[in-house]
This record gives C-alpha cells, structure tokens and sequence, in this order.
C-alpha cells in the first residue's frame, strides 16, 4: 500500500541519495531544487534528454497528433534540448552559480535559468574580453599537465567552460518564454491554415505547445501573418483554459475564422529530481528508495486540451459587428509515459489513478546510465 503524502515526506524527505547512486556519488536531496555537482547534472540532462526523443517518438506511433503537428513538436522540443546543452556546459566547471529546477509538478529548470542564458549571450563580447585567449590557455593547460604534472585548476577548467560556452551556444536556437511557429497550408482538412507556437510557463515552469487551424476572409494570408504572430503572443503566451485561448484570439483578429485549437502540455516529469504531490512522483521516488528501479527511472505526463468551433454569433453594436465563433471543448486527454517496468509498479500501487488516463500508460524504452 502506498504511503500517505505526509508520511512518505517524514521518512524520506532527509534520505541521502549517495547511498542509492552508483555513479560518482551522486547526491541528490529530495528536497533539493538546485543541481550541486557535474554528476548531477550529468544525470539530469540525461533524462530530460532522454524523455524528449522518446516522447516525439511514441507520439508519432501512437497517432496522438497528426505529422504535422508531430514535426512541429519536435523541433520544439530541440530547442528544448539545445537549451539544456548549453545549461549544462554554463555549468559545467561553475563552483558559484547552480542551475535550479522546479521540483513542483514540473522537473524541467525554471523559467528564470533560460532568461539568465539569453542576458548572457546578450552580454557575449562584454564576457568573452574577459576570458583568456585560447591559445594562452592551452599553453597553460600544456605546461601544467605535461611539465608540471599537476592537475588543471578548477578556475582555468571554468575559463576553458566558459570559452566554450560563449563561443559554441547561438542565441537564436534558445528556448525562449514565447516561440512562433510559421503559419502553414493544410492539405487534406476541411480549413485553409495552420498555425503553431510554443511557451515556457513561468507559473508552471513547463513547456506547452499550441496548434491553431483557421480560414480567413477575403483577405490576403501574407498580408496578415505580422497580425496574427503579434496577437498570438500577446494574447497566447501563457497557460489558461484553451476555451478562454480561443475566445481571445478570435476577439483580437476579425479577419480570422479559427475553426480549432489545440494546447499540449508537456509534463510534469516524473523522476528522481521532482518533489510534488503527484501519486506518480512518489512511485517513482519509492521505488528508487527501496531500489526497486534504477535511478534514471522516469515517467512524463502529458496533457491535451482541444476547442472546436461548433458556429458563430455576432457580437458589438450596429455599426460594428463582429462575427464570432462558438466553441465546444473536449475532454482533456491525459497520457503517460514511462518504462515497462514503471508501467507494471504503477499499475500494482495507484491502479486507480492509471484507470483515469485517456489510455493505457504508453511503454517508451528505459535509460542506461553509463
């Protein structure tokens, strides 16, 4: 039987982790929101890495979203993904600064550590004057390893990181709070367009994704692209009921005709570096406890919410009308992903949460640490 919340925390909540990690004595508090050490964020990347690729991956042979909407996941999560490469080499040798997560219903790094990357890259050439050349350094990493037979200092191994760093991250390839995608033509549908666009929530701390499928009126899609980006970010640009999403969007661009919207979730993330009040976390946390599964086990949730225009009404006085559409939202369809061997505990422990989900938890491949 499962422990209640309160009595997991009193047993658990001060566990040292060192005795459950074979790599490199990891510590890892379960009460921790900062990663202390290289090892930590060697697993943590690790996983978020690892969760992404297999998340793409089941989508598309899960038929959870159309190609086109599966190719245009994908990307984001690159972006996704190429922002934690560059948190892990800015951390790589820093012993002052630590990348934060937010173990709340998230375990993706908070919002602020991606603002913190861009002010970074925005101050490039102020940081990069600074640093060593990289020819001096490598004399000196030369001298002290070969004629001196000593190990590199870790203020030179933070030099060298960081040269790396401002010389390899491009600030274009950033995750950022907001991310347009472009508005493409939609073959095989009954409607014109689609649009789609990313956030990061700074509430939640977790990535959405949204699709839009629209017609326009008599006007030409080209001259109303600037339009339509400017109010999706405006009015789009965070977490809110996909019902209130389309009410808005439509209000704000009368030459539109949105016929639906679709806003996906993509977490929480279920590992060893969460701390919420999700049965699914405290499974997978116990198990690693008790070394029933290793500690790159994991599980990602993953939320979907759909609005569909059903027909329109007329809104404003007589001299100004605006036709606006009537939605129906769907049931929200809930998905989990996770290793056959998490499958089977959750279905042993909290049978009736996985009896909630909008189908069987969805089986992705387990991670190997090295």
């Amino acid at each position: 039987m499962m422990l209640k919340n309160e009595q997991y925390k009193r047993q658990h909540s001060s566990v040292n982790l060192t005795k459950l990690m074979s790599i490199n004595q990891i510590s890892t508090p379960l009460d921790s929101a900062v990663l202390e050490t290289k090892e930590q964020y060697k697993v943590y990347f690790k996983i978020v890495s690892h969760a992404f690729e297999e998340l793409v991956s089941s989508i598309i042979k899960e038929h959870i979203c159309t190609k086109a909407e599966a190719t245009m996941i994908q990307q984001y999560c690159e972006l996704l993904s190429y922002s934690l490469e560059a948190f892990r080499i800015k951390y790589l040798f820093d012993d002052d600064e630590k990348m934060r997560i937010d173990l709340t219903e998230s375990g993706f790094p908070s919002y602020l550590e991606f603002r913190y990357l861009l002010n970074d890259l925005e101050l490039k050439q102020e940081h990069v004057d600074k640093l060593p050349k990289v020819s001096k350094l490598k004399d000196e990493f030369l001298e002290t390893l070969l004629k001196d037979k000593q190990p590199i200092a870790a203020r030179k191994l933070h030099q060298a990181a960081s040269i790396v760093y401002y010389s390899s991250v491009t600030p274009q390839y950033i995750y950022k709070r907001f991310v347009q995608g472009k508005i493409l033509p939609v073959v095989g549908l009954d409607v014109a367009h689609m649009v789609s666009w990313s956030f990061y929530d700074v509430t939640f701390n977790r990535p959405f994704i949204c699709f839009m499928y629209f017609d326009i009126y008599e006007e030409n899609i080209e001259d109303l692209k600037e339009e339509i980006y400017k109010v999706l970010e405006s009015t789009a640009d965070r977490d809110m009921s996909v019902e209130m999403m389309a009410y808005a969007i439509d209000k704000k661009l009368p030459s539109v005709i949105p016929k639906s919207i679709k806003k996906i979730d993509l977490g929480p993330l279920h590992s060893v570096f969460a701390k919420d009040e999700m049965k699914v976390t405290h499974v997978i946390l116990k198990g690693i406890v008790d070394k029933v599964f290793d500690l790159s086990a994991y599980a990602i949730s993953v939320k979907i919410d759909e609005a569909t225009s059903i027909s329109d009404f007329k809104e404003g006085n007589f001299f100004n009308k605006q036709v606006l559409q009537v939605w129906e939202t769907s049931k929200t369809k809930n998905y989990l992903f996770c290793s056959h061997r998490v499958m089977q505990s959750l279905y042993d422990t909290i049978p009736e949460t996985i009896n909630l989900l909008t189908k069987n938890p969805i089986e992705i491949s387990s991670l190997k640490l090295d």
